[in-house]
């Protein structure tokens, strides 16, 4: 199903996922701290936001390919694709 935007990479609402644990998996092997967290929706792994001292989640994103991350936030329901520069509230 497309979804309206310009990213063809947020296809299904239903499966988004969700993170594992609370916590960037990255700044914890780095003994660092973050603000907030994005959930990649390729591998669901979780690491910190744009604002965290890190960038976690934009360098794996860059690094790996996937180009969707869900917001970890509990009560935030969005989805965004860097590829695009897309972001889809669901």
């Amino acid at each position: 199903m497309n979804l309206p935007g310009g990213c063809d990479h947020i296809r299904d609402l239903d499966g988004v996922k969700h993170p594992k644990a609370h916590v960037c998996e990255d700044c914890v092997k780095m003994g660092s701290t973050w603000v907030h967290l994005r959930t990649c929706q390729t591998c669901q792994g979780t690491r910190c936001c744009d604002n965290s001292p890190n960038q976690h989640a934009t360098k794996h994103a860059r690094s790996s390919g996937h180009p969707v991350v869900a917001s970890a936030e509990r009560g935030e329901r969005w989805l965004y694709c860097y590829e695009d520069d897309d972001f889809v509230e669901y």
